[in-house]
């Protein structure tokens, strides 16, 4: 196919494609294809030249959460229920300039001097790619499919991923603007749930949300995002989630959301949330509630502080800890506990518990205490619960 002597002057001006370039290299073409076989070429091209190639169909399959190409070419796709190759592969070379252009649309760099990206797509995919020698085989790309709209918590309920009984607990607790933390594993579904809770929170609050690459999709009229920056090719103009999380604290939030903690912002976030920002939340990677404390403790390192001065600060800063585990592909909350202090220290205690679909949720040594703080009535919510089992 010829182009036009505008579409080479846009690729000598180094100006990068569009939609409407792809239109009018689909266009020089209709007298030979027909307006119909135009419309296919056009959507075909802007596949290949602006949207994910050969992955685009399961990017846009409905259900998909992750689509992954591994270093042997194989494509993976998870639909809620764990990564399933789909019997394609991609041939080495396809693959890495997809991984290639795909970096360049997220506003990354990505060759052998610079060879892993982290970044967010157009679409709002999240983009992971890592080139050889750094991995086995080929080039190994990874995007994390957000949802296509934000999901309240009556949706999760819907969906399995937590008994309804639970629903009034986690509202009460947004509205009583206790601070807490979602705790799971990779892909267990942290951010869908941060997101729902977010949901519940008055709409004349102002959200101020810190996040590494934009994930949240939050169903609030008053968000203000700040997104991390890496360092250009030159090693400058770095932008952290700590220095974000300082300048968040100066624009008048109502809430501090960091979408995960997972360095050293961790000392600001728990010296906000110390400091009169009531009703901050946040993720962080942890294999159980009772792994939580350790993780701060550990994160804290990183900046600098002591474990002491973790565990000091964070028995005054979070009051609640929701955790999502992933079952054979099946996402939910397995645990909500709360967090008392206990001779200075932080102990987490379980107040709510479930194993699944099919077994029934139960209450914890923590759920008086937690009802009392929500004015729930704790026999009546636990004569309920008793009841749905």
């Amino acid at each position: 196919m010829s182009l036009s002597p505008a579409v080479w002057q846009r690729v000598r001006d180094g100006i990068s494609p569009d939609g409407g370039a792809v239109a009018e290299v689909a266009a020089q073409e209709q007298g030979a294809l027909g307006v119909r076989r135009v419309a296919a070429t056009r959507s075909a091209l802007a596949s290949r030249v602006l949207g994910a190639g050969p992955l685009d169909g399961w990017l846009t399959e409905p259900g998909v959460t992750d689509v992954a190409v591994n270093g042997d070419g194989s494509v993976w796709v998870d639909r809620g229920r764990g990564m399933e190759w789909v019997g394609e592969r991609l041939e080495a070379d396809e693959a890495r300039s997809l991984a290639v252009r795909l970096a360049g649309l997220a506003g990354r760099r990505l060759d052998d001097a610079s060879p892993w990206v982290d970044g967010q797509l157009p679409s709002g995919a999240r983009l992971h790619a890592m080139l050889p020698p750094l991995v086995a085989g080929g080039p190994h790309i990874t995007i994390r499919v957000p949802p296509g709209e934000a999901v309240s918590l009556d949706g999760l309920c819907a969906r399995g991923m937590m008994p309804r009984e639970w629903e009034c607990v986690l509202r009460a607790a947004v509205e009583a603007r206790l601070a807490f933390v979602v705790s799971g594993g990779t892909g267990a579904g942290k951010t869908t749930l941060l997101a729902a809770l977010l949901g519940c929170i008055d709409p004349v609050e102002r959200l101020l949300v810190v996040e590494d690459v934009r994930e949240l999709s939050i169903d609030h009229p008053h968000v203000v995002r700040l997104e991390a920056r890496p360092a250009n090719v030159e090693g400058a103009g770095e932008v952290t989630l700590t220095t974000l999380v300082r300048q968040a604290l100066r624009m008048r939030p109502d809430r501090i959301v960091v979408g995960e903690v997972r360095g050293a912002e961790v000392r600001e976030l728990l010296a906000a949330l110390n400091t009169g920002h009531e009703g901050g939340c946040g993720t962080v990677h942890a294999n159980a509630p009772a792994d939580v404390v350790a993780r701060f403790e550990a994160l804290g390192a990183l900046a600098g502080l002591a474990p002491d001065a973790v565990r000091a600060q964070l028995s005054a800063a979070i009051d609640l800890v929701v955790h999502v585990t992933r079952d054979r592909g099946h996402r939910r909350v397995s645990s909500v506990a709360a967090l008392f202090r206990r001779d200075g220290s932080p102990s987490i205690v379980p107040a709510l518990e479930w194993d699944g679909p099919g077994h029934p949720p139960r209450t914890g040594p923590g759920w008086t205490a937690l009802a009392a703080r929500l004015a729930l009535p704790a026999a009546a919510a636990a004569d309920r619960l008793e009841e749905a089992s």
